[in-house]
């Protein structure tokens, strides 16, 4: 678990100095900076796209999964935490639900957080997660100042997520195929991609009630695999 450890330091260290930096920095300059991050994201997100190779996979989980997520009413439970926050927090100068969901989805997707869980917990090589360490605490640094205090609480997501993978690695790891990390990836970058068209205000998709297709994915692939 010091990898996964050493991941989630880094988030918090990387959001306090984007905590830090952001108090200075005029609107102006914060809002053309959160179009930039979305045009990162739209980039991200096109880029793990292409990893996917089912496409018929990804419209079964994309579309249960919003199904779930939509009847769960995810979204709003999490604006309406939000809300309740930046109340408590008398902040006012960001969405604390969208920089969480935001983070969350940057921090977790992507073919390095499933491996490198993988051979912490197998083999107890935590490579992957040092590098991606290093990663995440120049990504929350930057999202934070742009997205503000809710990305601190997306290390929680990277704790449990990454920590579960590392804990599960045994029972995963037959399951994670590559064809599986491909379409979870596919699914994930769909979602950031999402969260890009929200933050340069060309759309205003409930992210939050896609989520449930990550977990759709790899069931649906291993029905596929048994017919």
């Amino acid at each position: 678990m010091i990898g996964v450890i050493v991941n989630v330091v880094t988030v918090l260290i990387g959001s306090a100095l984007g905590l830090l930096f952001r108090k200075g920095i005029p609107e102006k300059i914060t809002n053309s900076a959160m179009v930039a991050i979305g045009l990162c994201n739209l980039c991200i997100g096109v880029s793990g796209m292409v990893q996917g190779k089912d496409t018929i996979i990804l419209i079964i989980a994309m579309v249960l999964g919003t199904m779930i997520g939509t009847a769960l009413d995810i979204d709003g439970k999490l604006n309406s935490l939000s809300e309740k926050a930046n109340s408590r927090l008398k902040n006012k100068s960001s969405n604390i639900s969208q920089g969480f969901v935001t983070a969350s989805l940057v921090f977790c997707v992507g073919s390095m957080t499933i491996l490198g869980g993988l051979d912490a917990g197998l083999k107890g090589d935590n490579t992957l997660y040092y590098t991606k360490a290093v990663l995440d605490l120049i990504s929350s640094a930057m999202l934070t100042t742009t997205l503000g205090i809710g990305v601190v609480f997306a290390a929680g997501t990277v704790f449990v997520y990454q920590g579960a993978l590392v804990l599960l690695a045994g029972l995963l790891a037959p399951y994670l195929t590559a064809e599986i990390i491909a379409e979870l990836n596919c699914a994930g970058s769909l979602m950031i991609f999402a969260l890009g068209l929200n933050l340069t205000g060309i759309g205003k998709f409930k992210v939050a009630n896609f989520l449930p297709a990550i977990i759709i994915v790899p069931i649906a692939c291993i029905v596929k695999g048994l017919l």
